[in-house]
């Protein structure tokens, strides 16, 4: 992922917490999603975990190169059924409903 001089980055930042119960699991799941986007799609995401307040609030960050690079990777990824999988079983099953908060942020250029 290379940017111009005046390109400006767009990241996304999804906050959710895990289920108490169901804390290993989601640690597992959000390796594999980091792993799959990492691999098959070159994104860079990383996996941001508490050092402060609520320890079952976790973030991924994932930066993009800009908007349009966004909605191509997302549209791709879920039309695949192995990503599609992956997310059932984390927003379904692993993090409490209603936790989910996407901020889409862009850099300044320089």
């Amino acid at each position: 992922m290379k940017r111009g001089v005046n390109s400006m980055a767009v990241l996304v930042l999804q906050t959710f917490e895990i289920k108490q119960d169901k804390f290993k699991e989601a640690i597992d799941t959000l390796k594999k999603i980091q792993k799959y986007r990492t691999e098959k799609h070159h994104q860079k995401v990383e996996i941001l975990t508490p050092i402060t307040g609520n320890d079952h609030c976790f973030r991924l960050l994932t930066t993009y190169e800009g908007l349009a690079e966004m909605e191509l990777q997302d549209k791709k990824m879920f039309n695949e059924e192995e990503y599609c999988t992956l997310m059932h079983d984390f927003f379904i099953d692993q993090i409490v409903q209603g936790s989910m908060k996407t901020n889409i942020l862009r850099t300044m250029p320089q």
